[in-house]
């Protein structure tokens, strides 16, 4: 390994995380500043339910697509959702496990399971940029942000399918263009959309604790009726 790549796989990416790190710790502080009101309505009469429940189960929400119509209704939008942010997670944990730890990627399985994979963020985000030009309505709502996250991570998965290897005697280009895009990416997410995550345990306490005490959440599917014999 050269002394470029050792500096940008573990120098560069240390820096940049850093960076992200404080950026992160300034937004969630300015977070804090706000605080919900209370419930202004009566609780709910339900016993079986309470704000500590609907928290609960607000935040387990994006792993149960049968508890909202619309992930019922569009199932494959869904898979299409938890691939292409799996890939992006994969991404990011094998950025610190090929120099920390990269006697992880020496199975060969592992390495094709994780060219699938982003090879599959690849097709997901290409339909998606694809969507966003051609859908009238979602190119009415698309901001530049939009369109170039979507890019940066689609091509930052592109990239990951030649450096997952981990070969750099067969040549270290791959893993330099990956390590390189993984420090501006880890740089410019605190500024993008791409953050969304970091509001979700917020959004979804807040909106939990509120159907928890009114007995929306979780939810009571009714039971459906008996067919009659005539």
């Amino acid at each position: 390994m050269s002394e470029t790549l050792r500096f940008v796989s573990d120098d560069l990416q240390l820096m940049a995380l850093s960076f992200m790190a404080i950026v992160y710790m300034i937004r969630i502080r300015w977070l804090l500043g706000f605080k919900a009101s209370r419930d202004r309505q009566a609780p709910s009469e339900r016993k079986d339910t309470s704000s500590f429940k609907g928290i609960v189960y607000s935040w387990a929400n994006i792993a149960m697509p049968w508890s909202m119509e619309s992930t019922r209704r569009m199932f494959p939008f869904y898979l299409q959702f938890m691939v292409f942010h799996l890939a992006v997670a994969a991404n990011i944990t094998m950025s610190f496990v090929i120099p920390y730890a990269p006697g992880l990627m020496k199975p060969m399985i592992v390495v094709r399971l994780l060219q699938i994979l982003f090879s599959a963020a690849v097709a997901i985000g290409c339909y998606r940029m694809y969507r966003r030009f051609s859908n009238p309505a979602m190119r009415l709502i698309s901001t530049p942000d939009d369109f170039f996250s979507l890019a940066l991570l689609t091509v930052w998965s592109f990239v990951s399918i030649f450096a997952a290897p981990n070969r750099p005697d067969l040549g270290e280009v791959p893993l330099m263009v990956y390590f390189i895009m993984t420090a501006f990416f880890l740089v410019y997410v605190p500024f993008s959309k791409i953050s969304h995550y970091l509001y979700y345990p917020f959004t979804r306490f807040y909106f939990g604790r509120t159907m928890g005490y009114r007995g929306v959440y979780p939810v009571k599917r009714a039971a459906q009726p008996k067919p009659t014999h005539t």
